[in-house]
């Protein structure tokens, strides 16, 4: 193997042995913060009517940015969290830091479950209001 190979496969194997080891709950607590915080966040969407979240930034280039921005300033914190408590394993399992893995780990932790849920909630909100709304409780 050449040079980027190895470091490729160096770090492939770095990303995915983070399920074992100290600190692998963070795998499952900071997505599900982040599922909290979508689940709230769609429902204030579904209150104010506003269209599902992820379908809106897909479709709607003049909304996408403040979209985008508000997202963001919802799991900011919890990225950044996401970053120094990654640095923390890598310091205890690598002896070292690797921002850019610290980086994918964070937005694979903090993101994915955020944008998923944030619509899924708005829908199935405004589906259940309308329902209430028509008497078919």
């Amino acid at each position: 193997m050449n040079g980027l190979e190895d470091y490729v496969a160096r770090d492939w194997n770095m990303l995915i042995g983070r399920e074992h080891g100290p600190l692998a709950f963070r795998l499952i607590l900071q997505p599900l913060v982040a599922a909290l915080l979508a689940i709230r966040a769609g429902l204030m969407d579904a209150q104010t009517g506003e269209r599902p979240f992820g379908w809106t930034v897909a479709t709607d280039p003049v909304r996408r940015k403040v979209l985008l921005l508000a997202g963001w300033s919802d799991v900011a914190r919890l990225f950044v969290i996401a970053v120094i408590v990654d640095a923390i394993y890598q310091a205890l399992v690598f002896r070292a830091f690797y921002p850019g893995q610290a980086l994918i780990v964070a937005a694979f932790v903090a993101f994915p479950s955020y944008f998923l849920l944030r619509g899924l909630t708005n829908r199935i909100a405004r589906h259940l209001g309308r329902r209430s709304f028509d008497g078919q409780e």
